[in-house]
């Protein structure tokens, strides 16, 4: 019975990052120079895009680099390249809100 359950999703915050400049690649599309204001940013994880205090998109961060380098982390402090999956829409000033999100069996 417990198994019918639709599990317990808990989100875990990892970190803001305030948007500096967009970029146009050719290849990749649109690309967000960043700086990371709190915690970190995690490749992979999902994100949130915030304009003027409000949630504009919500997704998953594509990629994330540092200068021309792949990277899997960037911390508090650093500046950073990333791009969202299936979404364009950004601009300078808008702030990346990034977090885990954990799936929990529930139980009877």
């Amino acid at each position: 019975m417990s198994g019918m359950l639709s599990p317990e999703r808990r989100e875990t915050f990892l970190g803001n990052a305030e948007i500096l400049e967009i970029f146009n690649i050719t290849k990749v599309g649109k690309v967000a120079g960043c700086r990371v204001i709190e915690g970190s940013v995690e490749r992979g994880a999902q994100v949130r895009l915030i304009r003027d205090n409000v949630v504009i998109h919500e997704g998953k961060l594509g990629t994330l680099k540092r200068f021309k380098d792949d990277v899997k982390e960037v911390h508090a402090g650093q500046e950073c390249g990333m791009n969202f999956e299936n979404y364009q829409d950004m601009r300078a000033g808008d702030v990346i809100e990034c977090f885990r999100v954990e799936e929990i069996a529930r139980t009877l």
